[in-house]
């Protein structure tokens, strides 16, 4: 599967309709994000089971803001709608495979009951 725009509008959406999902948050003059767009688009190729989003932060600026994006790129991952990984910076083919299989492995069961044991 290719990847995806999405809005402000569509963003929850999104969320609600995928077990696990990438947003890469760029705008067209950002140079790293131009080098990091093919990777993630390869990336979005090899993984149909996962949604790969993308957020044009200048179209986009209030999705970005409550995303409290400072620097782009910056790459986010969401697992049954909670947000697991973020980072900024283009990674490189093989830091993002090794990103996406963390968050397929990742267990949210022990990750949820571990985070409610902290605030016990």
């Amino acid at each position: 599967m290719a990847t995806i725009d999405i809005t402000e509008q569509t963003f929850a959406q999104t969320l609600e309709g995928s077990e696990i999902v990438f947003v890469d948050f760029w705008a067209a003059w950002c140079g790293p994000c131009r080098m990091f767009a093919p990777t993630y688009g390869a990336a979005a190729e090899r993984h149909p089971d996962i949604t790969f989003a993308k957020v044009d932060t200048e179209a986009e600026q209030a999705l970005a803001a409550a995303a409290n994006i400072t620097s782009i790129p910056t790459l986010m991952a969401f697992k049954d709608k909670t947000l697991v990984f973020s980072q900024p910076g283009a990674l490189n083919a093989t830091g993002l495979e090794e990103v996406i299989q963390a968050v397929k492995d990742l267990d949210m069961d022990n990750l949820r009951a571990e985070a409610g044991h902290q605030h016990a």
